[in-house]
């Protein structure tokens, strides 16, 4: 089988791709700034997962790593949600997607290779917001003007000189990624845990989300399939509010007992600053383009990924 080289394998789409293209029979090759911690995490030997090192800010990259490849799964960039976004933050988030694309970029022109496709992580970050009344934005919008939508702009504009290569290049437009591994999910669950179904704002803004195994499907969907090119969105059929999923995922976790909280809008400002306009914002984003490629949605609904993602016996 093919052997796959994976940018940002240790953190929570890395480690469900390297488990699922294992599955698949491929081999992995996980890029990383420090073995020893990207061993305790990723647990290499004869599963076909081996680890090698690149160091983004002196543009270094294991040349082995490269000529061994024959897909790109660029997945690399500091968590948006992690810190609180003060200016340097902001620098970090940036230039830990567009540098690293910049150094995968310069390696392929640099080295010889076998390389078929590149397929890069972005986000649904890059639109304008879009309530329910508002027709879904595609992939063919432009991107807002915001911190987030100026990131995935740059992010997608890094990786695209690999088209000059005659390289396929992807872009994953990923929305929430509901997860109990990590992510947004773990955090969507905790108050709900002590009784308190917190709803954000008026709730009324939209959640574009995806369950995280459709997620993994889309990226081996775009590795395996020679016709995808471009932007596609990772977004599931069904989009909701922030109230009704809030709502649904309390009663799934607590049954009738639990008390519903509102957080108002300036309390998020206030506690999240410049990151609560992703908080508060209402993204409507189709997913008709990756439906019109022949793709499945194993949870299309927030029903069907609750249903796995919390089980009777867990409650």
């Amino acid at each position: 089988m093919a052997t796959v080289l994976i940018t940002g394998g240790t953190g929570l789409i890395g480690k469900a791709m390297s488990q699922l293209l294992i599955e698949k029979g491929y081999d992995i090759i996980v890029l990383t700034r420090s073995k020893r911690t990207a061993g305790k995490k990723l647990s290499p030997g004869s599963s076909g997962l081996s680890i090698s090192s690149w160091d983004i800010r002196k543009q270094r990259i294991d040349t082995d790593a490269i000529q061994k490849a024959d897909f790109i799964l660029h997945l690399a960039g500091a968590g948006v949600a992690d810190k609180r976004w003060t200016k340097k933050r902001k620098k970090e988030i940036l230039e830990s997607r567009v540098r690293s694309s910049g150094l995968l970029v310069k390696s392929l022109q640099e080295i010889p290779n076998k390389v078929r496709a590149v397929i890069s992580a972005s986000a649904i970050g890059w639109y304008h917001p879009a309530s329910a009344e508002e027709i879904k934005r595609t992939e063919t919008d432009p991107p807002d003007q915001t911190f987030l939508g100026e990131t995935c702009r740059l992010w997608e504009e890094s990786i695209e000189p690999v088209t000059g290569m005659n390289i396929r290049s992807v872009k994953i437009r990923t929305g929430i990624v509901l997860s109990n591994q990590g992510g947004a999910f773990p955090s969507f669950k905790k108050p709900i845990r002590f009784g308190i179904c917190p709803i954000l704002g008026s709730g009324k803004q939209i959640l574009s989300w995806i369950h995280i195994d459709d997620l993994c499907r889309i990226y081996l969907a775009a590795i395996e399939n020679e016709k995808w090119n471009g932007a596609y969105n990772a977004v599931a059929p069904r989009p909701i509010d922030n109230k009704s999923f809030s709502m649904g995922l309390a009663k799934k976790i607590k049954g009738k007992f639990f008390i519903t909280f509102y957080i108002p809008s300036w309390v998020l400002k206030v506690l999240l600053g410049e990151m609560s306009i992703e908080v508060l914002k209402s993204n409507n984003i189709s997913s008709e383009k990756i439906r019109n490629e022949g793709f499945q949605f194993l949870y299309p609904s927030i029903e069907a990924a609750l249903q796995q993602l919390i089980p009777k016996k867990t409650k």
